[in-house]
């Protein structure tokens, strides 16, 4: 049986656009020390903003910084009343953000469609043919992601990037130094809302459809399991951590078309990713790519 090269492509799609949001989680948590626990609700607003941008007619790129600059905004609005609180209370306040806007989105017909959701949405890149029109998503996806990765890989080994690093590893001593950290963190917090804003747009260009239903809660702990299996802290291991769970996702899906298993390939994935997360955590806690060391201060 010849292997499915449009299946193989909608995996690197996928793997590439996770790649990205695990990459806005990583600033915000491997960089800067802040658990968010609704990275999902910045993919959610980044998809729906860049939707509504499109289907009226804009194009693509006005419907990616659109998504950016909104879920930038939201990123700070939501971080400043909470990002004074202790990082458990942080954790709980923006993982209840993210589900009371689903259920808005999912309630509210007249803003987003309500459970129905937005269709037809314009792609970034068609082609003639459905392969090429995935080998065009590939494009965009990849340069999305290499920008972004270069960005933040700058920001890391900048002054600036140094202080989010001495932010986490001790807020005290870097207000002693004379820094407002609230207000850094609050920064941190934009960007990686953005970044994830983006990946927002282009999860939607790709399906040409969302719904509320897309934007379950299970999507920020994926991002976090990404994360921690690729190495908290480098950006390199998040890219390389949304790799292996697509991998391992994807991977089962084809698994009952070469193999005769005893146990759903589906739910073996998750037995087995399971175990390679607790693996991890046991053994290697750093993860797969251990963070690069660099003078704080």
């Amino acid at each position: 049986m010849a292997f499915p090269i449009g299946y193989l492509l909608d995996t690197l799609v996928f793997a590439g656009i996770f790649g990205i949001l695990s990459l806005s989680l990583n600033i915000e948590f491997g960089h800067t020390g802040l658990p968010n626990f609704g990275k999902v609700a910045f993919f959610m607003i980044g998809a729906y903003t860049s939707a509504l941008i499109t289907l009226s007619g804009k194009p693509f790129i006005a419907g990616i910084t659109g998504a950016m600059i909104v879920s930038g905004i939201c990123g700070v609005l939501i971080s400043l009343p909470a990002i004074r609180l202790r990082e458990d209370y942080l954790a709980i306040t923006t993982l209840a953000f993210g589900e009371i806007l689903r259920l808005i989105l999912k309630n509210e017909e007249w803003i987003a469609g309500g459970v129905l959701g937005l269709k037809g949405i314009p792609e970034a890149l068609s082609l003639k043919g459905v392969q090429a029109t995935l080998y065009g998503h590939v494009v965009v996806v990849y340069i999305s992601l290499a920008i972004f990765f270069i960005f933040l890989r700058f920001l890391e080994k900048s002054p600036y990037g140094r202080l989010l690093k001495a932010i986490r590893e001790d807020e005290l001593a870097a207000q002693s130094f004379g820094k407002n950290t609230v207000f850094y963190k609050a920064q941190s917090f934009a960007i990686g809302s953005a970044v994830a804003g983006a990946a927002g747009s282009l999860y939607a260009q790709y399906l040409s459809y969302i719904g509320p239903d897309l934007f379950m809660p299970i999507v920020t702990f994926t991002v976090w399991a990404m994360l921690i299996i690729g190495g908290i802290g480098n950006y390199k291991g998040a890219i390389l951590g949304s790799f292996i769970y697509i991998g391992f996702e994807r991977g089962a899906r084809i698994m009952k078309d070469y193999l005769h298993l005893p146990v759903d390939p589906n739910n073996l994935m998750f037995i087995i990713f399971g175990l390679l997360l607790i693996v991890v955590l046991l053994f290697r806690p750093e993860g797969v790519l251990k963070e690069e060391k660099v003078k704080l201060l």
